[in-house]
């Protein structure tokens, strides 16, 4: 199909597009989603897909039981990739920047051809990583700190383009009624934070504040979350906190949102995660305050948020403490949060930005 009418895109993700969830597998749903002008090539399961993607073009079926982005997947995206990249006239790699990254990034011109590449830096694993690797093509980074970050790296023409929030799909909710629900949702990791937030929340509760603590937690691949989880709960216990629930993976965070009144981040370190979290825009967009640590990713959310330093647990339990005894300060945090979601993470100025991208790298 000639290139003016509806140019052919190929969507490259870590994972199968129609399988487990991640920030790059979100992100490439989001492309596909408000893009209706592109022909799209994409990677799905051959079992057990979640048919979420709404874009226009083909399907791939790749082997992956569970949708997770084993090497097997991978190594089987990479081949096909190759061979598509061939037949499109642009690639859109939304990849995080990994360890298996570099070497993909130095076979770049016998992977992906000579066609356009855009690059969508979901976040940076280790930073080791990320100085071993080289650019794809035209760089996009989700904030201005991660930006910086690239081109200190080497990655030249470095461009931002925030993550979207579907508004409609995110409707600003009031507060909720009864006894306060804190919030933290992340992963089993050591600097993921989700110890931090204990031990903020047992300060918190030192200070006079009563609330249940939730932490909704997502396993990786390999680890024992039965064992993880029960040390999480261990830890809670010898901190003095009593109302304290670990989740595993939540299928309906709406709905875990609107039971909650805030919520609690503050991990040491992204690692793999966005490098705009998903989760911290979701409870912005539905009126929820957020506690973040005070890592260089979170300072596009200016004064929408409250922050800490990093592992600072006695810092952050203070804040918890105070933010749950005003009523007012958080009926404040909850107005410019969805302001803050509604003026930089909307749909549209995501659309505008990579229809523009799109253009310019096919001109």
């Amino acid at each position: 199909m000639p290139r003016a009418e509806r140019p052919r895109v190929l969507v490259l993700t870590g994972g199968p597009l129609d399988g487990a969830d991640g920030c790059d597998v979100r992100l490439a749903a989001d492309v596909l989603a408000v893009l209706p002008g592109a022909d799209f090539v994409w990677f799905t399961p051959r079992y057990g897909a979640r048919q979420r993607t709404g874009g226009r073009g083909r399907p791939v079926r790749v082997l992956s039981g569970t949708g997770t982005p084993h090497v097997t997947g991978r190594v089987q995206a990479a081949l096909a990739g190759a061979v598509f990249a061939r037949r499109v006239d642009l690639v859109h790699a939304i990849l995080t920047v990994g360890r298996g990254f570099p070497a993909y990034s130095w076979l770049r011109p016998l992977l992906l051809g000579g066609h356009p590449v855009l690059h969508t830096v979901a976040g940076v694993r280790d930073g080791r990583d990320l100085a071993r690797a080289r650019p794809l093509g035209t760089t996009v980074a989700l904030s201005e700190s991660m930006a910086r970050r690239l081109r200190a790296a080497g990655f030249g023409d470095v461009r931002v383009v925030p993550p979207m929030i579907a508004l409609d799909e995110w409707p600003y909710l009031p507060r909720p009624e009864g006894f306060p629900v804190v919030l933290f949702a992340g992963h089993h990791h050591p600097d993921g934070g989700a110890e931090t937030a204990i031990d903020a929340a047992a300060e918190a509760l030192r200070e006079g504040a009563r609330f249940r603590l939730v932490l909704a937690m997502r396993g990786r691949p390999g680890q024992d979350r039965a064992t993880l989880d029960e040390a999480l709960r261990e830890r809670a216990g010898a901190a003095g906190l009593t109302d304290v629930e670990v989740r595993g993976y939540v299928e309906d965070m709406r709905a875990l949102l609107a039971s909650a009144h805030v919520l609690l981040f503050a991990p040491a370190v992204l690692g793999a995660k966005a490098s705009v979290p998903f989760t911290v825009l979701q409870s912005l967009a539905s009126g929820r305050p957020a506690i973040l640590s005070d890592l260089p990713q979170f300072a596009d959310f200016g004064h929408a948020v409250l922050r800490a330093p990093a592992g600072d647990a006695r810092r952050t339990g203070q804040q918890l403490a105070w933010l749950l005894d005003r009523p007012r300060s958080w009926d404040v945090l909850a107005e410019r949060g969805r302001a803050l979601v509604e003026d930089h993470y909307g749909p549209e100025r995501f659309a505008a930005r990579y229809s523009a991208l799109y253009r310019e790298l096919l001109s």
